[in-house]
């Protein structure tokens, strides 16, 4: 079969980093490929490459059989390549319509806005990916799923032949994921070729026919989905075995450190709870069900209306982040770009910016030796691949970013670390060293709480879990008694007996 689109040789070299070196992609008529790889692989700068954001230094694109060079993203959306990014691209205070359309409205023969017609036509493409809404809503109202069915739409507007979904489902429910599978399989039906980047490996061999794996900027293999099973595509992915995907490390927990006692505010019922020394505890639930808000009442980043939160018997109030972390409470963000760091400064900056009173000299001056010296030991802790501690942290892969979040929170020396949704985002390999640090941190005495989506993540590191749902506390599992099944039925809301310790 021939290719609609074909990437062969791909090189982009960046001053001190070669990130891609012989990167290739083919994509068929009617069939879902899904590009596979690390954090720093190369993935996302195949995409820039593909789409005129990035000039390639050596390589070929061809698209329809005719080699191509875009010049940027809008002379690649007309030629009939369309991307969907991980980050939603829409106006929240405009229609569907208007997001649709935007830019390129239908006008009249005065310059005037056709608004019948950009609304009818809006709504063909609502019916045609079988979504419920009048094109004349707001996107501000739509869920987070039916935005990303109004990005599709956006794309289909421009009849495109290749289609790529960035992490597509990385905020999707359940539900929302399923409806989207239907609208890939819709796609791909009618002759559409797919491109599925994902670090849901699950994902991959229910929705894709074929996969491509880049390690280090190289093509390392394309191969049917049907030919692998997970182990062989991790190997291909990482160029060794994980031999444990969640390496547990069974400890004996020390003494109550946080003590929580019918703690209620937005988004929160009535929960008690409490996480001893060296602990790991997960907390698990549906979307929707409360586990961030808790986190960050007890951070004081949402208000309490009501109950006590005690560290290490003593009673603390935390009205703010600041509280909460002079209280030696540390959250680490599950949205690491919009709450968790500041993407236009450096690693260092990064790392360093909520611990500068340790190396204050007094009146505003900084010991910066000593902050250099802290942030270059994480680094090397961390094996944080970044060409220099200056690096703007923006230019760093996902799993690195997110290193760099943790880090973050440990230099301020907290007694609890929040980890919520740690691995979002994340590739195998580096989910892999993260979960070593959780566990080289816990072996140290820190408490820890593990927010998580993925029941395999929080059932694989956990010494407790607690399950929410829709607010309150509807299940605590030791890790003996959990399984995939037991805390399913929890997160719906069948009620077990909570039971404290």
């Amino acid at each position: 079969m021939e290719p609609l689109l074909q990437l062969q040789g791909i090189v982009k070299t960046f001053p001190g980093v070669k990130a891609l070196s012989g990167a290739a992609l083919n994509v068929y008529p009617g069939k879902v490929m899904a590009l596979v790889g690390e954090n720093g692989a190369g993935k996302s700068t195949l995409m820039k490459v593909l789409t005129g954001i990035y000039r390639k230094d050596a390589g070929h694109i061809r698209f329809l059989g005719q080699e191509v060079a875009f010049n940027g993203p809008k002379s690649s959306q007309h030629a009939g390549i369309g991307i969907i990014h991980q980050e939603l691209n829409l106006i929240p205070q405009l229609t569907i319509a208007e997001n649709i359309f935007l830019g390129r409205e239908f006008t009249g023969a005065l310059g005037r806005i056709d608004w019948q017609k950009m609304y009818a036509e809006a709504d063909k493409l609502l019916k045609k990916l079988n979504l419920r809404y009048n094109s004349r809503r707001l996107v501000g109202e739509l869920s987070i799923g039916d935005q990303q069915m109004v990005e599709i739409a956006k794309v289909l507007s421009f009849e495109s032949k290749v289609i790529i979904m960035d992490e597509p489902t990385d905020a999707l429910t359940d539900t929302e994921t399923a409806s989207l599978f239907t609208v890939i399989k819709e796609l791909t039906a009618q002759g559409c070729g797919i491109v599925y980047i994902s670090h849901r490996l699950k994902e991959i061999f229910e929705i894709c026919d074929d996969v491509t794996v880049l390690r280090d900027g190289q093509f390392i293999g394309e191969r049917p989905v049907s030919q692998l099973h997970e182990e062989q595509l991790i190997e291909m992915m990482v160029g060794r075995k994980l031999e444990e995907q969640y390496p547990r490390l069974n400890t004996v927990p020390g003494d109550i450190r946080l003590s929580v006692t019918d703690l209620t505010g937005p988004g929160v019922k009535g929960v008690s709870f409490t996480l001893r020394q060296g602990e790991i505890l997960g907390v698990s639930g549906l979307m929707g069900a409360g586990r961030t808000e808790l986190m960050k009442i007890l951070y004081g980043a949402l208000p309490r209306t009501h109950g006590d939160v005690a560290l290490d018997g003593r009673k603390v109030v935390t009205r703010s982040p600041q509280d909460g972390l002079a209280n030696g409470i540390v959250y680490i963000s599950e949205d690491r770009k919009r709450d968790g760091l500041v993407l236009g400064m450096s690693v260092k900056e990064n790392m360093s910016l909520t611990a500068l009173r340790y190396f204050s000299r007094g009146f505003g001056a900084l010991k910066h030796e000593d902050e250099r010296t802290a942030v270059s030991d994480f680094i090397r802790l961390f094996n944080i691949k970044t060409p220099s501690m200056a690096q703007p942290i923006g230019l760093l892969s996902g799993g690195n970013q997110q290193k760099v979040a943790i880090a973050r929170g440990l230099m301020t020396r907290p007694k609890v670390l929040i980890l919520d949704e740690p691995t979002r985002g994340v590739d195998v390999g580096a989910k892999k060293e993260i979960y070593q640090l959780i566990n080289q941190f816990k072996e140290e005495g820190l408490s820890i709480i593990l927010v998580s989506s993925e029941m395999p993540e929080v059932l694989g590191m956990s010494d407790r879990i607690l399950v929410m749902h829709e607010g309150r506390l509807s299940g605590e599992f030791s890790i003996e008694q959990a399984t995939q099944e037991v805390l399913m039925a929890a997160a719906v809301g069948k009620q077990y007996s909570v039971k404290q310790e």
